[in-house]
């Protein structure tokens, strides 16, 4: 099996080697088949597992941490780079990447591993972004071990094999310009427009920064409407290909609020899900910042001043999809922020609210609704599709199954105490196609029960 890595081609001031640390009695959890076919992985499960461990390399070189630099909740951090995770090779023209495989130079005093509940979240949310139309990197496996380490109390270290075309983030660029080093800023730049760009030109910065702007603005748009809630959008954790990328406390909003904080970390706020649009065009700037030496103060004015349009467009378009309107009527907007403000006083659950309007004219979300329910079917007579044709129309934008904290806590105490992954495998099949009814699974649309009102996520999650 050939590793071609072509991040190795930008030379050593990119990356270091690494060697992989061997996990204690691993074992393989759970497999994404259906990426394993598009990445033609037609290997053994037992040379699957040592790959995905760590315990086996991917080709003849040795896998490879890259280096970037961050802002951190606002704060720059001039060197982090890969501390948990490393690239081993490629398939299909997508990279693999293991996280938790062990220490790197850039591990900055960290162990170098991730833990098996976070790895089983980032495993399922990555499936769940897929299913909801959501740019993402993808998750290959989660390897489960008896290797010991401590976050907040002993736990057993695990690895999930992310997959995606690229893992260069905004602090790629910001690294080598916080250093004065534009040739290498250039390089990488180049380096980005031949291999994931083809609609750019060689040279063409300003249209580097237009697609990243407009994928990030795209990626930020389906997260808003679905209620999406990253919980760390440091420069370091954003993708140059407009990917969701690095899961760690994020959430689905359930009960709708704007100022929803996932990151029981951040106590400020900064990461709350209404703040996300801005802070993803602060991040936005940043890499502006990092791009100063290629263009000219006016080409990145002009780049930066597309983002809202993108963005407004966008959540435009999805929301009246969700609500049904396939014609744009000027009350639209205020329609929709209507029912959202209602759901915001009246505490009700966004995504079983709106999905109720899926399947029925009628509805049960109590009497203060009921002036604008007369609003919105005074709005639907001016569609021209009928009323099953609307409903499903709206099925398939209205998930009725989303990753709720709960759901990923029951599969995560189910693998940590009993061994048991079978609740895994469960959510991976509804968040792969979460539009769908999947009868018999009805109870996993429920809110959240009392016993997991109260969970916290941290950077650590």
């Amino acid at each position: 099996m050939k590793n071609s890595l072509k991040f190795k081609d930008l030379g050593v001031d990119f990356f270091a080697h690494i060697q992989t640390q061997r996990l204690e009695n691993s074992s393989l959890i759970h497999v994404n088949e259906s990426l394993r076919q598009d990445l033609n992985f037609n290997i053994p499960d037992k040379e699957l597992l040592e790959i995905c461990s760590g315990e086996k390399q991917l080709g003849q070189e040795n896998p490879i941490s890259t280096v970037y630099a961050g802002h951190q909740f606002g704060y720059f951090v001039p060197q982090l780079g890969d501390g948990r995770s490393c690239l081993i090779g490629e398939l299909e023209g997508n990279e693999l990447s293991l996280k938790g495989a062990g220490t790197s130079p850039f591990s900055r005093g960290a162990d170098g591993r991730a833990v098996l509940r976070s790895s089983i979240r980032e495993y399922l949310c990555s499936i769940a972004m897929q299913g909801l139309n959501i740019p993402t990197t993808k998750a290959l496996a989660i390897v489960n071990s008896t290797s010991e380490v401590y976050r907040e109390h002993v736990e057993n270290a695990a690895v999930v094999t992310r997959v995606a075309e690229s893992h260069i983030r905004f602090g790629h660029f910001e690294y080598f310009s916080s250093l004065g080093q534009n040739e290498n800023v250039k390089k990488l730049a180049d380096f980005v427009i031949q291999h994931y760009m083809p609609e750019v030109k060689q040279g063409d910065y300003l249209g580097l920064l237009r697609e990243v702007i407009q994928s990030t603005a795209i990626m930020i748009a389906r997260w808003q409407a679905q209620g999406f809630s990253h919980g760390v959008m440091n420069t370091d954790n954003m993708s140059i290909l407009g990917l969701t990328i690095d899961y760690g406390p994020f959430s689905f909003m359930e009960t709708y609020d704007p100022s929803f904080i996932c990151n029981h970390s951040d106590t400020q706020g900064r990461y709350s899900f209404e703040r996300q649009p801005s802070v993803a065009l602060w991040n936005l700037h940043r890499l502006a910042d990092a791009l100063k030496t290629l263009l000219e103060e006016e080409e990145l004015k002009e780049a930066l001043s597309m983002y809202e349009k993108i963005l407004v467009k966008e959540y435009s378009t999805l929301m009246r999809n969700k609500f049904g309107f396939s014609v744009q009527d000027e009350s639209d907007n205020s329609l929709i922020n209507n029912f959202l403000e209602l759901l915001y006083t009246h505490k009700k659950d966004y995504h079983q609210s709106i999905r109720q309007l899926s399947n029925s004219d009628e509805h049960s979300l109590g009497e203060v609704f009921d002036p604008w329910f007369k609003d919105y079917r005074k709005r639907l007579k001016k569609e021209k599709v009928d009323l099953n044709q609307r409903h499903n129309l709206m099925n398939e934008v209205n998930p009725k199954y989303i990753l709720r904290n709960y759901l990923a806590e029951v599969a995560i105490r189910k693998a940590e105490d009993l061994n048991e992954y079978v609740e895994i495998d469960t959510l991976f099949k509804l968040l792969r196609d979460p539009f769908d009814k999947h009868e018999g699974y009805e109870s996993y649309d429920s809110e959240t029960p009392e016993w997991a009102q109260n969970l916290e996520l941290s950077c650590s999650s």
